[in-house]
């Protein structure tokens, strides 16, 4: 995922359980430690050292505040407009949630419209489904585990 800010690009790719960023060529380790989606904060791990950052968001835009210096995020690729499952070739949550169940693993071919996985939010049930055929390349979640909204769920390929 490339996001702006500034005049500055950050990339930010799943690497495990935790994230790897970069910007100007400078390289770090992101693990989540805690995420309170209600209240806007996460607990990080950035390169061994943690920190507290507090999230808020209207759907373009994302404003981040660590150490009191608030950034203004700005996604610079990623879903198509009114596809809020998309993202860079993966499949996002497109809210907080468990997941339930996948029904896939990295190497499947799947259709257009074939449930890849249930997740569970807000006491509704979600179907993450292949928007068009294509192969799944990787799978960053399990059973029971709890996602954040925009968290790369399914990575595919054509």
């Amino acid at each position: 995922m490339k996001i702006t800010f500034d005049s500055q690009t950050l990339e930010i790719n799943p690497s495990g359980d935790n994230y790897i960023a970069s910007v100007n060529g400078k390289i770090a380790s992101i693990q989540i430690l805690r995420a309170d989606a209600l209240r806007g904060r996460m607990d990080l791990l950035i390169d061994g050292k943690r920190v507290a950052a507090y999230v808020s968001s209207d759907m373009a835009k994302r404003w981040v505040t660590i150490n009191g210096h608030t950034l203004m995020l700005t996604k610079t690729s990623g879903a198509k407009q009114g596809v809020r499952h998309e993202h860079a070739g993966g499949l996002i949550a497109p809210m907080p949630g468990q997941v339930r169940g996948v029904s896939v693993s990295a190497g499947d071919v799947v259709k257009k419209g074939q449930t890849l996985l249930m997740m569970e939010a807000m006491k509704m049930e979600i179907r993450i489904q292949a928007l068009k055929d294509g192969k799944v390349k990787a799978v960053y979640v399990a059973q029971g585990q709890t996602v954040e909204r925009e968290q790369i769920l399914i990575e595919m390929e054509e």
